[in-house]
């Protein structure tokens, strides 16, 4: 989905992962998400912090250029990316898509 503040990413959220792993497709509540699994545990917002910098650091865009819209006590989350699409969108693709 594209919005005026940047472009949302459905996220589902693995935590307590003993890596971290990017890529995959799951069927959320938010539409096609890309799984994501980080190993730091779902509490006090650990996950959701490690899943926001894993998601920067697969798209190639800068940990601050992503941030959390929905879902901060959620396994599906949806992030905001306010980096220009063309930068990162096939790599999304590629991530969620081609990764099953």
């Amino acid at each position: 989905m594209r919005g005026p503040a940047g472009v949302s990413v459905p996220v589902r959220v693995r935590p307590g992962a003993g890596r971290t792993r990017v890529g995959g497709r799951y069927e959320g509540p938010h539409g096609p998400a890309l799984i994501i699994a980080v190993g730091a545990p779902a509490v006090d917002g650990k996950a959701t912090e490690a899943v926001r910098r894993a998601l920067a650091t697969a798209l190639g865009v800068r940990a601050a250029e992503v941030s959390l819209r929905l879902g901060a006590t959620s396994r599906d989350k949806v992030f905001t990316v306010t980096a220009p699409a063309e930068e990162w969108e096939g790599r999304l693709a590629d991530l969620r898509d081609d990764n099953r």
